[in-house]
């Protein structure tokens, strides 16, 4: 065995320490990596992390994952960086599998969900303290604003699928006219290679023909997610408002009920956010053996996962030169402030089949404020509302 190799199989054990000890959003797992990466093992410099992370923030898909996959890449190329991310993503994604199949047991042995009756409230109230967060860091201009607001109201009127790229593109198209407000840079001729790209975009067309040839449900599922991962700017709070618009309401694979539920639980796991996919993927196939709800599950996955992988494969070879054209770096403004309004409408949206009492909305308020007064971390409060709702029940 060569001392490569050895080195391949202690970074990918970091990878699984880190999968299973990185509580919170990208912001705490950065944190994680630069203390295991870069202090501890110094597979690469501070300077490069941060570089690699702000790539992974304005490219779509979930920032994490991105992050560290491309770190495997930096360290060994594709084939590590294949490896990292299905490390990084194993325990998240077993844990939610298994959530969604034991969700739909119970139903089918008429046990009752009411203990889960906390954790959706607490859930709004993540959400709703996530709107307020992000929006605050990332839109700071009037265009923005406005572009916030307006993408919230759309969205909230407009429950369609379509209806988020459509005003993701919108916002940036709107903002790149505002280019020369950015300071010009000398810029070298770009070399681009198509590879990735051209992969990216062949999964993208051919699972979309192979779905509607077949209807098999996997492999719409599959699609469904692959779409929503090429469009999602931000963590993994911006992912639901497209997965409630199309699982819930247009597709009525779940109820509001299990889609807070899941959402609320992912909450108190450690690893990426985005691993909820696996949760919806799985209740989406629950007409299905447990072996075809596993199947959903992992497609789920594999869509929602794959093209942020893809595209920061492609971009990472040429960022340094495409990051100095005005026109990429203003449309950046506007897709941000539209992705803030997607959280806010998601707020709204999953407040409305809550029943309306004050219990809820007492714990609704108490989420937000432990949120924004204490230190108290996430999955504590989420913990603490499954055990309350287990004794109340």
């Amino acid at each position: 065995m060569t001392f490569r190799t050895v080195r391949y199989f202690i970074f990918l054990r970091d990878v699984l320490i880190l999968s299973v000890t990185s509580f919170g959003g990208p912001q705490a797992h950065l944190a994680m990596f630069l203390d295991m990466m870069v202090k501890k093992r110094g597979y690469l410099s501070e300077q490069d992390l941060m570089e690699l992370y702000a790539l992974c923030q304005v490219l779509p898909g979930p920032t994490s994952t991105q992050t560290i996959t491309a770190i495997g890449f930096k360290i060994g190329g594709p084939g590590l960086a294949y490896l990292t991310l299905f490390t990084w993503l194993f325990p998240a994604v077993s844990i939610m599998i298994t959530m969604g199949i034991f969700m739909t047991y119970f139903q089918s042995m008429n046990i009752s969900l009411d203990f889960l009756k906390f954790i959706q409230p607490i859930a709004v109230g993540i959400v709703a303290y996530s709107s307020y967060r992000i929006s605050s860091s990332v839109v700071s201009t009037r265009t923005g604003f406005f572009l916030m607001f307006i993408s919230a109201f759309v969205a909230y009127i407009f429950r369609s699928p379509w209806t988020f790229p459509i005003i993701l593109l919108f916002g940036g198209f709107v903002t790149a006219f505002k280019f020369k407000q950015q300071p010009i840079e000398e810029k070298d001729k770009i070399k681009i290679n198509w590879s990735n790209f051209i992969l990216w975009i062949s999964v993208l067309v051919f699972a979309a023909i192979l779905g509607g040839i077949t209807k098999y449900l996997p492999i719409r599922l599959f699609e469904n997610f692959y779409r929503n991962g090429s469009l999602i700017f931000g963590g993994g709070q911006v992912l639901v408002p497209l997965l409630y618009t199309e699982f819930v309401e247009f597709k009525r694979y779940l109820t509001s009920e299990e889609f807070l539920s899941g959402y609320g639980f992912v909450q108190a796991l450690p690893g990426p956010v985005f691993s909820f996919s696996a949760y919806v993927g799985t209740l989406s196939m629950r007409d299905a053996s447990i072996g075809q709800q596993i199947l959903g599950g992992l497609m789920a996955t594999a869509g929602i996962f794959l093209p942020g992988t893809f595209f920061i494969f492609f971009v990472s070879r040429f960022w340094e030169e495409l990051k100095k054209y005005r026109v990429v770096k203003a449309s950046l403004e506007g897709i941000n402030a539209v992705s803030s309004g997607l959280v806010i409408a998601a707020t709204f949206l999953l407040l409305e089949p809550i029943s309306q009492t004050k219990l809820n909305y007492a714990i609704i308020i108490s989420t937000i404020c432990l949120m924004f007064f204490t230190k108290i971390p996430t999955p504590f409060i989420v913990i603490i509302g499954l055990i309350t709702g287990i004794i109340f029940s």
